[in-house]
């Protein structure tokens, strides 16, 4: 196994460098010190987890999660500068059992030795459950200490036993300012500003979304593309787009991303934002969501948080999932937008859900009780001779139409497991049960 991290590849001759292909500029620009990495002051400020366990010179192993170009695999390295151990590096995308066995190997020959492994495994939630297991052994007796990076989130993809022996770090997106920084840095390489207007540098900035090895190649590729113009003037953001492919979001729908942004939609249509949840809305359908998920989900939404407040909440969702799939995209798509302002702007109630689920503990909890006998048919006159059936008021021919007899069974207390809340449509329920039970009493009905 090659190793990556050493001083002869770190410090190459001028005669090697010479040689060598061209480095691109997110390469060469790839920072060897803590101070000189950008937007992870979190993790790397005066009071830093990382910074302290760098200076301590003692390395723990640890798990960097964190999304595209933050940042991950140089800090690894850097990391390794401070630690003293040998440096390895592999990716899970392209290494199997075989791989990992020959790293062990020459990690265990070193240990023998006197000397610790430091390895740094790119991409490692990309490793099965039984690949991951085989890192156990080896970080338990020192053989090596390991460093993952992952763009996912731990604890859905990484093994228990593997994330309680290591610590998890959370790396952010880099914001603006780290952005901003980073074109500067690129300036200084090339000796002149960016020919960018104010305008265009922002949106350079809003199209990388946070990757820094993103806005380096695009800052690149635009120094690239105007070094021949013989009269150059600053682009704006028209031609700004033209030059450079515009990015799709960041988001996959079988990651992290896509349960953030519908628990973000769901909550913002809970908060009665309409503004936002059409933000929200628009960004999972610019990821390439597929909008039947956001229809059914806003089903949901429609019966857990709106309820009988507003009982034509689940008939608009419902009509809005039918609409799209009789236009398709895009026109469909703007049924479903009018159905999520609906349910946005709609009075809120999880009544109906609480009752429900309170309801499910009870029946649990009560076993196999039998139904009061006057509510039980009797077809047999056996049945009619036990009682079934003796004593059963129709309600239609009671006063009002409410007989106020005991449904729950016998020997159970009445529960209320509905109470409407005074919004919308369930302030009507409220008043008609409230009526109700005036009812039940006043007429002496078992509770």
């Amino acid at each position: 196994m090659t190793d990556l991290f050493t001083q002869k590849t770190e410090k190459m001759s001028e005669k090697t460098a010479g040689k060598s292909g061209p480095r691109p500029l997110a390469d060469r620009l790839r920072p060897d010190e803590l101070e000189q990495v950008v937007g992870q002051d979190h993790l790397l400020g005066p009071d830093g987890p990382l910074r302290k366990m760098a200076e301590s010179g003692v390395l723990a192993s640890m798990i960097l999660w964190g999304p595209p170009g933050c940042g991950k695999t140089t800090l690894a390295r850097i990391l390794a500068g401070h630690s003293g151990l040998h440096f390895e590096q592999i990716s899970a995308i392209f290494s199997g059992v075989a791989d990992l066995r020959r790293v062990f190997d020459a990690a265990r020959i070193r240990h023998q030795n006197g000397q610790g492994t430091l390895l740094f495994v790119d991409e490692i939630h990309r490793f099965n459950k039984s690949q991951q297991d085989a890192f156990l052994p080896v970080m338990e007796d020192g053989t090596i200490t390991l460093i993952g990076a992952t763009t996912e989130n731990p604890s859905f993809e990484l093994n228990a036993a593997l994330l309680s022996r290591a610590q998890v770090f959370v790396l952010k997106r880099l914001d603006d300012a780290a952005l901003e920084l980073l074109i500067e840095r690129a300036e200084k390489e090339a000796g002149h500003k960016i020919p960018l207007t104010n305008e265009a540098r922002d949106l350079l900035k809003t199209l990388a979304d946070g990757d820094g090895r993103y806005i380096l190649s695009m800052t690149e590729q635009i120094f690239a593309q105007t070094a021949k113009a013989k009269k150059l003037q600053d682009l704006d953001q028209a031609a700004l787009l033209e030059l450079v492919q515009r990015r799709a979001p960041l988001y996959d729908k079988g990651d992290d991303a896509h349960y953030n942004l519908i628990s973000a939609l769901h909550k913002t249509v809970r908060g009665s934002d309409a503004d936002a949840a059409l933000y929200w809305f628009a960004r999972m359908l610019a990821g390439g969501e597929d909008p039947r998920y956001i229809a059914r989900r806003m089903v949901r939404m429609a019966v857990e948080d709106i309820g009988l407040a507003e009982p034509q909440a689940l008939q608009t969702t419902l009509a809005a999932w039918e609409a799209y799939e009789r236009l398709g995209s895009p026109e469909g798509e703007l049924a479903l937008a009018q159905a999520l302002v609906f349910l946005a702007t709609a009075p809120k109630s999880n009544a109906a859900y609480t009752a429900y689920k309170s309801a499910q503990r009870s029946a649990k909890e009560t076993g196999s009780l039998m139904p009061p006998k006057h509510i039980l048919n009797a077809p047999t006159k056996l049945m009619k001779n036990e009682g079934y059936g003796s004593g059963y008021e129709y309600d239609h021919d009671a006063p009002e139409a409410f007989s106020g007899q005991n449904y729950f069974p016998d020997g159970m207390k009445r529960e209320e497991f509905y109470q409407p809340v005074e919004r919308g449509f369930e302030r009507e329920i409220k008043k008609r049960l409230d009526y109700w039970n005036k009812l039940r009493k006043e007429r002496g009905s078992k509770s």
